[in-house]
C-alpha cells in the first residue's frame, strides 16, 4: 500500500511540474527573451567545457571505483588453471583501460576544440585511407591476438586425457539446489535419466545399470587437493549455471544434455583459510556481523554467527525465485581425509533399499500390504545383486 501511494505522489508531482511548465512558458509571450532554436557561441562554450567536466566525472569515478570496490575482486585461485584464467582478465582490463583512456580524452577534447563558432565552417572531406588504414589494422591485430591466446587458453584449459587418472563427479541441479554424485570404485557413473526419479532415488539414478551399483549422492561436495576432478553436470527442470568462483570455474548445466569440466584443486579449505588476504577478510567482515549483532541483541533479536570462509558452488543463472540461495558447500580435503570421508557414505542403491523397506515394514507392522513398496524394493534390491 505503501508503494502504491508513492508512485501516486510521484505521478501527481510530475503533472504539477508539466502544469507549472505550461504556465512559465505561457508568461514568456511577448518578452525579449531568445527563443531561437539555434545554438549561440554562448551555447557552444557551455556545452563544451561540459564536455571536459563529463570527463573529469569519468576518470574521478573510475579512480574512485579502484580504490573502494577493487579489493572486493576475487584473488588468488584454488585451481590448477585459475592463473592462466586471471592472466587472461588482467590483459583484457589493461587494454580495455588503455583504449578507454586514449579514446575518452580524444573525443572530449576534439568535442570542444570544434565546438561551434559563428561564421566558422567544418572542413568536410570524402575519405583518408590512410586513417581508416591505421583505425582498422591496430584494433584488428590486438583482438586477433586476444582471442588467439583465449582461445588456446580455453583448449587447454577444457582438454581431458581419456587415459589421465581423474576422478569423475556429477553435479546434478534442480530448482532450487544442488546434489553430487560420485561414481564410486569403478570411476564410471551409472545412467540417470528424470524418468527414474522416485522417493530416495532424487537424481534420477538407473539402479539396473551395473555401473550405479557403486554410485553415492550427497549434498555436499568434497574433493581431494592435487586431484583432476571431471564434472559432469546436468539439470532436472531449467537452465543452470554451475558456478565455482574461486576455482574459476564455469558451465551451464542444460535439461536434456550432460556438460563438463575439469579442474586440480591446489589449496584445500584449512590451507586457503589461512591465507594472509582470506584472514584480513574474514576479520573484515566478522567485524561488521559483531556491530550488526549488537543492534540485533539490542532488540531482542539473535545475533549473527560469526562467518567462517568456504568454498561455495552458486548457480550463475536466474534460474527462479529462490535462485539466490541455490548453493553447495564445498570442502577441499588432503587426500587421506577425501578418502576417509567418501568411505563412510553409502550407495544410492543401498539408500533407496532402505528407503523402500521402511513403508513395507511399516506395513507388516500394521497388517498391511504395500504391493508397489514390495515391487520397488524388489528392483533395488534385484540391482544390488
Amino acid at each position: 500500500m505503501t508503494s502504491l501511494l508513492v508512485i501516486i505522489v510521484l505521478v501527481l508531482l510530475a503533472v504539477a511540474l508539466w502544469q507549472l511548465t505550461k504556465i512559465f512558458d505561457l508568461t514568456q509571450v511577448g518578452s525579449n527573451s531568445d527563443s531561437s532554436e539555434i545554438a549561440t557561441d554562448n551555447d557552444n562554450n557551455v556545452q563544451g567545457y561540459l564536455m571536459f567536466g563529463f570527463l573529469a566525472f569519468i576518470y574521478i569515478f573510475s579512480i574512485y571505483g579502484l580504490f573502494k570496490w577493487g579489493p572486493l575482486v576475487l584473488h588468488t585461485p584454488a585451481s590448477a588453471h585459475g592463473g592462466e584464467v586471471d592472466n587472461l582478465m588482467n590483459i583484457t582490463w589493461v587494454l580495455i583501460f588503455i583504449v578507454q583512456a586514449i579514446t575518452q580524452v580524444l573525443l572530449h577534447y576534439f568535442a570542444f576544440k570544434y565546438r561551434g563558432k559563428k561564421d566558422q565552417k567544418a572542413l568536410y572531406f570524402a575519405d583518408n585511407n590512410k586513417l581508416e588504414a591505421i583505425w582498422s589494422v591496430i584494433p584488428a591485430v590486438v583482438l586477433a591476438g586476444l582471442i588467439l591466446y583465449g582461445l588456446f587458453a580455453w583448449t587447454n584449459i577444457m582438454f581431458v586425457d581419456e587415459d589421465e587418472d581423474t576422478i569423475v563427479i556429477e553435479l546434478y541441479a534442480q530448482q532450487f539446489n544442488w546434489k553430487a554424485r560420485y561414481s564410486g570404485n569403478d570411476n564410471v557413473l551409472g545412467k540417470a535419466n528424470v524418468r527414474f526419479i522416485e522417493g530416495a532415488n532424487a537424481v534420477g539414478v538407473d539402479l539396473a545399470d551395473p555401473y550405479s551399483q557403486d554410485d553415492i549422492v550427497v549434498t555436499e561436495l568434497h574433493i581431494p587437493k592435487g586431484k583432476k576432478i571431471l564434472f559432469k553436470m546436468r539439470s532436472q527442470d531449467v537452465l543452470h549455471s554451475a558456478y565455482m568462483p574461486h576455482f574459476r570455474a564455469q558451465m551451464n548445466c542444460v535439461p536434456g544434455m550432460v556438460t563438463q569440466f575439469a579442474f586440480e584443486p591446489i589449496y584445500t579449505t584449512a590451507e586457503y583459510r589461512e591465507l594472509p588476504f582470506m584472514v584480513e577478510k574474514v576479520a573484515n567482515i566478522n567485524a561488521l556481523r559483531s556491530k550488526k549483532s549488537i543492534e540485533l541483541v539490542a532488540k531482542g533479536e539473535t545475533a549473527l554467527d560469526p562467518y567462517t570462509f568456504d568454498y561455495l558452488l552458486l548457480c550463475n543463472k536466474i534460474c527462479g525465485a529462490s535462485h539466490y540461495n541455490m548453493q553447495m558447500k564445498i570442502i577441499v580435503d588432503t587426500p587421506e581425509d577425501y578418502k576417509a570421508w567418501l568411505k563412510d557414505k553409502a550407495t544410492i542403491v543401498s539408500e533407496v533399499k532402505a528407503a523402500m523397506a521402511e513403508p513395507a515394514a511399516a506395513d507388516g507392522a500394521s497388517g498391511t500390504d504395500s504391493t508397489k513398496a514390495k515391487d520397488t524394493a524388489a528392483v533395488a534390491v534385484t540391482a544390488m545383486k
